[in-house]
């Protein structure tokens, strides 16, 4: 029997060591990224990590660039509490990100309903289902950020866009169970994106989808007024974080990338014409 609240975190940190060490979570963020050559060296180091850190399920999510915030640190928020022009949204903006959101959730409901999809009770009965799927087809901001346990889906969609460096981030969460998972302790859920979209969506299922927010769920602004902007940042659960160069990284050993057009959301998936209908109703706010 182990003493309680003596665990580490493991994690690789961009230096001369190539060993896995001991850090905080504040060391991670504020590191450019540990450097790997190529699929097998990140696969084999985040297995590393897995087994090391054994009290949390491993994460990932890809992104062409690692955004800092004003200590240097990696922020990974979702999408309905980014900055505007390197600043914090203020309150005009959020309220206006909110009631986009509540209008989208509405006309997703009606969608679902009109088109006849699997599914549509629990959409309607749990919020945090509709939020997935607005962000999973990018349908406007939401309080919940993608993320994959498919570590190939991760780095292919870090490699999609022409640049010499590309990041997949780690993040450790509890243990995942059933659609949604949520913990008080650690303040997130976590919900799975294939037990929310129909069986017709086949790509959700493919990549291994996840979403992650806060918990209890961010409800509107009056909520949001108890937490402040560092509290509802994802980056506060980072173990670890990759650099490579995507124009070398998928060259050696057997390991392709996944092609941008099985990634991305198309006229095949029948919940993305619903979503498309979502997008043209409601009014886009920054």
């Amino acid at each position: 029997m182990e003493t309680i609240g003596e665990a580490k975190l493991w994690t690789f940190l961009s230096g001369r060591t190539f060993a896995a060490r001991g850090a905080t979570c504040s060391q991670v963020r504020h590191s450019n990224g540990f450097e790997v050559s190529d699929y097998l060296d990140l696969a084999r180091r985040v297995a590393e990590l897995q087994f090391l850190n054994r009290d949390y399920v491993l994460l990932f999510r890809g992104q062409s660039q690692d955004y800092k915030n004003d200590k240097g640190n990696s922020t990974l928020k979702p999408s309905l509490f980014r900055q505007i022009g390197g600043q914090n949204p203020n309150s005009a903006q959020l309220l206006d990100r909110f009631q986009a959101l509540s209008e989208a959730e509405r006309i997703l409901t009606q969608e679902y309903e009109m088109r006849g999809f699997m599914g549509r009770d629990r959409l309607i009965r749990q919020r945090v289902l509709r939020w997935s799927i607005l962000q999973h087809y990018e349908v406007c901001k939401t309080p919940v950020l993608d993320v994959s346990q498919s570590l190939r889906i991760a780095a292919s969609f870090a490699s999609t866009d022409a640049t010499p460096a590309a990041f997949v981030f780690v993040l450790g969460v509890p243990n995942i169970s059933g659609a949604i998972t949520a913990s008080a302790e650690a303040g997130v859920q976590i919900v799975r994106l294939a037990s929310v979209c129909p069986p017709l969506a086949v790509r959700p299922h493919i990549q291994e989808g996840y979403l992650l927010g806060e918990y209890p769920e961010m409800t509107g602004y009056d909520q949001k007024q108890h937490y402040s902007h560092f509290e509802i940042d994802l980056g506060r659960r980072l173990i670890a974080k990759f650099r490579f160069n995507p124009s070398t990284f998928w060259k050696r050993g057997d390991f392709s990338r996944v092609r941008p057009a099985a990634l991305y959301p198309n006229e095949s998936d029948p919940v993305f014409a619903a979503a498309e209908a979502v997008r043209h109703r409601i009014v886009h706010v920054e």
